[in-house]
């Protein structure tokens, strides 16, 4: 049951917002869709929503397309979050699970469970707007998950959280994962996709700049990091050949090279110096090559 974008476009008027876009996110996997602001981002999970229609191309779930029927299979947690302020957390949870076709009595289960989860089963009755940005989260997540889709989208879903939240809600999503759930996720912190998803596409204008799985892109990218923290001067690496970028980090420094015999060089060069107290060669970082492909694209 895995989602096909088949060379979608979607235009408004003369402006398009995505284009060509080509993707099948594999079932019961979790799948990065990242991309700068405006990128057409939004624009793609609407589409796969039902709630746009593309100009071009089509959007299949399980072979079949979507649309108002299949809303009940589909969770979504958008980035602007839209809780109702004045209602309670029963009220308005019990109230969307309704609507995605759940029993009442099934609902109240399901909302406990997520409740204790997430250590606040005291906020049953309490409003949205007395909660903290964090549970208001909590409760947003929840929202989205309690009629146990088959496929979810999550637009930024750890956007301003503390970092003891993030490790709640991020351990809730991998589970999530692990029980068959499909998971569209958009973030703009590269650690949460590179730790958590095995595919991914970068979006940049619209378009798709590089989509596969992560090991795959990195291998493509070609060029690699050294970490290097050494008891003299580092400086004469800035000029060295082979060496792209340079980063002085507490760790020492970070080197950005454009393969694996530079580091060979380095190496043989910084040992007659003195000591050297760590030298490391690590593959390039999500955050190296999402800066490059929408970086380099600006120039």
């Amino acid at each position: 049951m895995s989602l096909h974008i088949n060379h979608v476009t979607k235009k408004f008027g003369d402006f398009t917002a995505v284009n060509e876009l080509n993707i099948t996110i594999p079932e019961k996997q979790m799948f990065g869709l990242l991309g700068a602001n405006g990128a057409g981002k939004t624009t793609t999970f609407r589409m796969i929503l039902g709630l746009l229609t593309p100009t071009e191309g089509e959007i299949t779930w399980n072979g079949k397309g979507i649309d108002y029927s299949t809303s009940s299979i589909i969770g979504y947690l958008p980035e602007e979050r839209g809780l109702y302020p004045k209602l309670k957390v029963r009220e308005q949870l019990l109230y969307l699970a309704r609507l995605r076709g759940m029993s009442k009595n099934d609902a109240f289960t399901e909302l406990q469970h997520w409740l204790e989860r997430f250590k606040i089963p005291e906020y049953l009755d309490k409003k949205v707007e007395d909660l903290s940005k964090g549970n208001q989260q909590k409760i947003q997540l929840i929202a989205s998950v309690i009629h146990k889709p088959e496929l979810l989208i999550l637009d930024e879903p750890f956007s301003g959280l503390d970092p003891v939240n993030v490790e709640m809600l991020k351990q809730a999503v991998i589970d999530l994962r692990d029980k068959g759930t499909t998971i569209v996720f958009s973030s703009h912190r590269m650690e949460h996709v590179e730790e958590m998803c095995e595919h991914l596409c970068i979006m940049h204008r619209g378009a798709p700049v590089a989509a596969g799985k992560l090991k795959d892109i990195k291998r493509s990218f070609g060029k690699k990091n050294i970490v290097i923290k050494a008891d003299f001067n580092l400086d004469f690496l800035n000029e060295y050949p082979g060496v792209v970028k340079t980063k002085i980090t507490t760790e020492g420094r970070i080197l950005q090279i454009t393969g694996e015999d530079v580091a060979e060089k380095i190496l043989q060069d910084l040992v007659p110096r003195g000591f050297v107290r760590k030298f490391e060669l690590e593959e390039p970082s999500l955050n190296d090559i999402f800066i490059e492909k929408v970086g380099a694209a600006y120039e």
